[in-house]
């Protein structure tokens, strides 16, 4: 059984959580990459006092089953050194709107969700994930790139080309090629003058439909389908209202034990914006013949 734990994992709860796993699980509790903390019992008889137990203590009791999970997160703004929100107070957020479906197995399937704080997307694939989407290219302090940065590191980095060594008043910087910036972020860790972080500019998109491979499928890859949505701190409303529509009608219309990947790949794409009620845009869902020119045009690998 598992317990999800949304609070800060201080000396005092991990003691208590140790303490529950002595007292009612002989001992055995593990930590999961989802948030998650398992307790492995032998007795049948032992599973309601211990659940008992853990919601007495504030620990909601769920994720199993046919049922949305905790959140498989990245750090946010407090741990991480560049992250665009703070993913840690999205989960918190997103997992407040979804309590009920965390405790209730009443999904068609279990959902996995993920939420990234730039777009590096250490959160991984997941049914549903929410991740930072820059919208402009980064503002260059051309005053501290060269006490700061290894230009080589940084013109390496960029997926597109689109980073150039350049002399600007007289001092080594760079420059880059807005035409050729996909405004994914991967010049600001190595150079942080390399702002892109924005206020105004960086939002917040939603991408569904990923799944990791088994023994019985192969994996699929999470495609957009809401973008621009406001980085709307603390309670990000605007995010968790288009996260609750997309489950709410998964729940709705998926058959019993579909994945959201395959209940999307039963019912076509445009059923899924037509059920779902989201504005479809050319930005989004990317699988168009053109990209191949686009986002493969990398300069460390070509298809």
């Amino acid at each position: 059984m598992r317990a999800g734990t949304q609070r800060q994992m201080d000396t005092h709860t991990i003691r208590k959580l140790c303490d529950i796993a002595e007292q009612y699980a002989e001992g055995f509790v593990r930590f999961t990459i989802r948030s998650n903390i398992e307790y492995i019992v032998a007795d049948q008889k032992k599973v309601d006092p211990l659940i008992a137990k853990l919601e007495g203590e504030g620990f909601p009791v769920g994720g199993t089953g046919n049922s949305v999970t905790m959140v498989a997160h990245t750090q946010g703004w407090l741990h991480c050194d560049i992250p665009g929100t703070d993913a840690s107070g999205v989960v918190k957020s997103m997992m407040d709107q979804l309590y009920d479906e965390f405790k209730n197995e009443s999904m068609p399937n279990r959902v996995h969700l993920s939420t990234s704080c730039c777009e590096i997307n250490c959160g991984g694939q997941a049914d549903l994930a929410v991740i930072v989407q820059h919208t402009k290219p980064p503002k260059i302090n051309h005053d501290l790139v060269a006490n700061v940065c290894e230009r080589p590191a940084v013109v390496a980095r960029c997926p597109v080309a689109a980073i150039r060594p350049a002399l600007v008043n007289g001092k080594p910087s760079l420059e880059v090629d807005e035409k050729k910036c996909i405004c994914c972020g991967a010049c600001y860790p190595p150079c942080p003058p390399m702002q892109i972080n924005d206020p105004e500019h960086s939002k917040l998109a939603i991408w569904v439909g990923g799944k990791n491979s088994n023994a019985r499928g192969k994996p699929t890859f999470m495609k957009m389908v809401a973008s621009g949505l406001p980085n709307n701190a603390p309670r990000w409303p605007e995010v968790n209202a288009v996260v609750k529509n997309i489950l709410m009608t998964y729940k709705a219309d998926a058959r019993p034990w579909e994945r959201m990947a395959d209940w999307i790949d039963r019912i076509g794409w445009p059923r899924f914006f037509e059920k779902t009620g989201l504005p479809f845009t050319k930005y989004l869902i990317d699988d168009w013949r053109g990209s191949r020119s686009n986002l493969n045009a990398s300069n460390h690998v070509r298809f």
